[in-house]
């Protein structure tokens, strides 16, 4: 059975997005994707969404 995980991220930064990936993978979740909330006044994202996904016994 497939299994998803989202994370939100209130502060979008590389680092942020980079340490919440590892501790993901590290835990055996597969990137699924990123969504990013954007802000209308701003070219920066307001909140992003990680998507992961791992296979898990029925």
């Amino acid at each position: 059975m497939l299994t998803y995980k989202v994370v939100e991220l209130s502060i979008v930064t590389d680092e942020e997005i980079e340490k919440a990936l590892n501790v993901q993978v590290k835990d055996g979740w597969s990137l699924d994707g990123i969504h990013f909330a954007m802000r209308e006044a701003s070219k920066r994202p307001a909140m992003a969404f990680i998507l992961f996904t791992k296979e898990m016994p029925e």
